[in-house]
């Protein structure tokens, strides 16, 4: 019998001419995993695609819920942005994409599993460091370390002569990600870091120059750090996620032109659109400002770098990130209230924040004198937080006195 090999399918370029590749290439079985993250297309026509193109099955996997609520949700809350401005989207669905082939390529008894990332990028690493943490039995076929195509045209052609339907062309050359989180976009004009993108090229968000010339408010409530509301109305953490990308991609906000470290020594550049997101992580931040006191505050900011590192690297599966969301969850019991924000082309402003677990406090933090807080105490708070800079300047002292003896 043939080898099965369950490849994971997005009816892209790539995975596109996958299918008879391996098949020409391993005579094997091929079954796509087609895993709904959000990307917005007719997911039931990727699955017919697949099989048209060779594969014996190809089903949908709906993973929207738990992409979002195991995996965006957590970096939420752990404050994780990558290089001070990717909200990680490409990086967060590789893991539940992965763990979902791993569970299907178990099911069919299958002895292999496929991806179409190039080795170039971090998905490789994303998808295959998943893998040998949860079926490390499986082998590992990566076309695109094996065949002889070296460019997008060079898939074009490849695609071209085996009729194999693709949206590529030579004049739409972007290579994209989209789900729930984000649209990513490389390629292109974007090779050149010199050039600005295309107009075009933004597929998410208006232009600051077409937003609304009016301001948008939008009320984002938390419970322990994770968003619950929106405007006062409860909504499902999809629609939560559907209902602010709407609402921040008609106002230009999440538009993101970054030049960034990839994992396996790169530099690239990319363009992300992360609409909804970027009002999440805003409003989670000011509610964090209010709730955290200053130490558990400056410390998980800490743990959020390293955090942004291990989803961007692809050490998902791993105890440092278990260990991490512990600490999270901990740091998030008393993150619940409200946060406004004012929107207006392409701006975020905060226009107001509230919690009943709230550390501000008008009576200290105010101008006027209270019982709270006794100015005289901070005297001796500053001269014991001196002591090291006194002995220093006594020591300087005693060292330019001795120089003043030897001179004479």
């Amino acid at each position: 019998m043939p080898e099965k090999v369950v490849l994971a399918y997005s009816g892209g370029l790539d995975t596109s001419i996958i299918i008879p590749w391996l098949k020409e290439n391993y005579r094997c079985e091929v079954i796509a995993m087609v895993g709904d993250v959000g990307q917005g297309d007719e997911m039931d026509e990727v699955a017919e695609k697949a099989l048209r193109t060779g594969a014996s099955k190809a089903g949908v996997e709906d993973l929207r819920e738990e992409f979002v609520t195991g995996y965006v949700f957590p970096a939420l809350r752990a404050g994780a942005v990558y290089e001070h401005k990717y909200l990680l989207g490409t990086s967060l669905a590789r893991p539940v994409l992965a763990k979902r082939q791993v569970e299907i390529a178990q099911r069919e008894g299958a002895t292999a599993l496929a991806h179409g990332c190039t080795g170039k990028g971090n998905d490789q690493v994303r998808f295959e460091l998943a893998y040998q943490a949860l079926a490390p039995e499986l082998k590992v076929i990566a076309p695109w370390r094996e065949w002889n195509i070296q460019s997008r045209e060079d898939a074009i052609d490849y695609a071209v002569q085996r009729k194999i339907p693709i949206t590529a062309s030579r004049e739409k050359i972007h290579s994209r990600d989209r789900n729930l989180w984000h649209l990513s976009h490389e390629g292109g004009e974007l090779e050149d870091a010199g050039n600005a993108p295309l107009a075009s090229t933004w597929q998410l968000t208006r232009s600051p120059q077409e937003a609304p010339d009016r301001e948008e408010q939008v009320e984002i409530a938390f419970e322990q750090g994770m968003p619950v509301e929106v405007n006062g109305e409860k909504l499902r953490p999809v629609e939560l996620v559907q209902h602010l990308n709407e609402i921040g991609g008609r106002n230009a906000i999440g538009r993101v032109d970054l030049v960034e470290n990839r994992f396996v020594g790169i530099k690239s550049r990319g363009c992300y659109e992360t609409p909804g997101g970027t009002l999440l992580v805003t409003a989670h931040q000011e509610l964090e400002a209010l709730c955290l006191d200053r130490e558990l505050l400056h410390f998980k900011q800490q743990a959020a770098l390293k955090y942004a590192e291990l989803v961007y690297y692809g050490f998902w599966f791993t105890p440092l990130r278990e260990a991490l969301d512990a600490f999270v969850a901990a740091s998030q019991s008393n993150v619940s209230g409200q946060v406004t924000l004012k929107l207006y082309k392409g701006n975020v402003m905060v226009a107001g924040r509230s919690s009943p677990q709230s550390l501000y406090r008008t009576d200290l933090a105010g101008f006027a004198m209270g019982e709270g807080y006794n100015q005289k105490d901070a005297e001796g708070f500053i001269r014991i937080l001196g002591v090291p800079a006194r002995s220093r300047a006594a020591l300087r002292k005693e060292s330019r006195d001795e120089d003043v003896v030897r001179t004479l």
